[in-house]
């Protein structure tokens, strides 16, 4: 056997050169392997999820309810992206600006460190979250053009605060369409009481191009479970179901 290649995958070189067996000479080796009957391992890089909060934190009766129920998902899905790629990081807006609370990580110690108090009340700046979350995963898919970007809004779509000089309702509307023109995928979770909904946050999951989910408990275990879903659906190439 001449010629030279690494990385060699041998069952499938096995196979390649198995039917050829009794036309070749063997020279005392058992199987007769040529040159074009290498055969490389072929690696499939698993992409990587990365999802990012954008959490309303302004004032309301639920402003601790959500908080507290985004830091138990983020948790729960940096666990399980243990010894994996998977990155989770959290945008919370609230007053006059956005902050990003916790950069994209697999580190459940830091996320445990910067989650540990974070502020809630003040006006509602959805605009400011929205443009934030985009630049921040524009910046982390420019890094890795296999990651999988995941955007999860919450919130009751309603903000107060503009940028510019538009209404803030518009304002953040305009922003919800360049996202979705930046092709990165998005969902609103609506904290509205149903009773009371409006329907802005069907509205901006709408311009997002993304699903709106009111769940029945705004928990740790039911936002969980619904961002695994969507990260399933991103997996086969597809939505879930609404």
């Amino acid at each position: 056997m001449t010629g030279e290649k690494t990385d060699l995958a041998f069952d499938a070189t096995f196979r390649q050169a198995a039917p050829y067996q009794t036309r070749r000479e063997h020279k005392d080796v058992v199987l007769a392997i040529e040159p074009h009957d290498l055969r490389k391992k072929i690696r499939v890089r698993r992409a990587a999820n990365l999802i990012l909060f954008v959490v309303d934190a302004s004032w309301s009766m639920a402003a601790a309810e959500r908080m507290t129920a985004t830091k138990g998902a983020i948790m729960s899905l940096l666990i399980d992206a243990y010894q994996k790629r998977d990155r989770v990081g959290l945008v919370v807006f609230q007053k006059e600006e956005a902050r990003l609370v916790l950069p994209p990580t697999s580190s459940v110690d830091l996320a445990q460190k910067l989650l540990k108090d974070i502020p809630v009340g003040g006006k509602t700046p959805l605009s400011a979250g929205l443009v934030l979350a985009h630049q921040v995963l524009v910046r982390e898919r420019a890094r890795d053009r296999e990651v999988m970007p995941l955007m999860i809004v919450v919130t009751d779509g309603a903000g107060n605060v503009s940028m510019t000089d538009l209404p803030p309702q518009e304002e953040a509307t305009r922003v919800a369409a360049m996202v979705k023109k930046a092709n990165l995928r998005a969902v609103v979770i609506n904290t509205e009481h149903e009773a009371f909904d409006r329907g802005l946050a069907q509205g901006l999951a709408d311009t997002l191009g993304g699903a709106c989910y009111t769940l029945k408990q705004l928990k740790a275990e039911e936002l969980y479970q619904k961002v695994r879903e969507e990260m399933r659906g991103i997996a086969k190439g597809g939505a879930v179901d609404k």
